[in-house]
């Protein structure tokens, strides 16, 4: 791990393990913490021993190995529902650039969950349930979210989840979508043409703030609407509103997008 400057080091050595086991997605050892982290073993058992007295880490009894433990879930349920607030007035933004749905969701135990919505204006329009968790395969949000995890935390959750068919445009095909997820993460952003809901196409795009959270921002609409000339409209300024959010969320300046509805007519 890259060596602190300032900070407390007790403080940033317990994160520095969180993080390695987040990164990895599955059980580590003493050892292996100890070599991810560059931390003395002594040092790693302390810091595990506390992790798991408080339930941000847990101990697999028969392997005697760590993992992530519930109490992080209760943290990022909390941080979503923060985050979710924070982003509205930008996902109201996007409404009145693109006249469409936008969503903000993140990944939680492995299914997307919707944390914020402003619906479009349009008497024909979608609508997501706040709180609502759908299966990342078939949805723009959950390939964005999927393509920025470690391939072997994605390849995992597709195997416990399976790839059930929402439509006939669902990739059902485990190999195929991660070859999909390939080229999300080089463009960086996600397409569901029909593949969650019938007559539903949706575009989304990532937001990687500093502080190592992967979440996704996505428009949504009717087919008709949101054809291929226009979905390439929707992406730009979908990168425009969420590079605004990320750089509010890392405490930076913010370039404000100029309102105004650019509805189709």
């Amino acid at each position: 791990m890259a060596a602190r400057s300032m900070g407390v080091q007790s403080v940033e050595r317990a994160l520095d393990v969180l993080e390695v086991l987040a990164a990895s997605g599955r059980e580590m050892g003493i050892s292996e913490l100890g070599q991810a982290t560059q931390l003395p073993y002594a040092t790693i058992h302390r810091l595990t021993a506390t992790l798991v007295r408080r339930g941000y880490v847990r101990q697999d009894p028969r392997s005697r190995k760590y993992v992530l433990g519930a109490r992080l879930v209760e943290l990022g349920t909390a941080a979503g529902r923060m985050l979710g607030g924070s982003a509205r007035p930008y996902l109201e933004r996007l409404v009145e650039l693109t006249g469409e749905t936008a969503n903000l969701a993140l990944l939680e135990d492995g299914y997307v969950v919707y944390v914020a919505q402003a619906s479009s204006r349009r008497m024909v329009r979608m609508f997501t349930e706040v709180g609502n968790r759908v299966l990342p395969h078939s949805t723009a949000v959950g390939k964005v979210l999927l393509a920025h995890q470690p391939r072997a935390v994605a390849e995992r959750i597709l195997q416990r989840n399976g790839l059930p068919p929402a439509t006939a445009n669902t990739v059902t095909d485990a190999a195929v979508l991660l070859r999909e997820l390939e080229r999300v993460r080089e463009r960086d952003y996600a397409l569901d043409l029909e593949e969650q809901e019938e007559g539903v196409n949706c575009v989304a795009v990532p937001l990687l703030p500093a502080n190592g959270l992967v979440a996704a921002m996505s428009v949504s609409g009717p087919t008709g609407r949101l054809d291929e000339p226009r979905r390439r409209e929707v992406i730009e300024h979908l990168r425009t509103v969420a590079a605004d959010l990320v750089a509010w969320m890392d405490g930076g300046d913010i370039v404000e997008v100029p309102a105004g509805v650019t509805d189709e007519g």
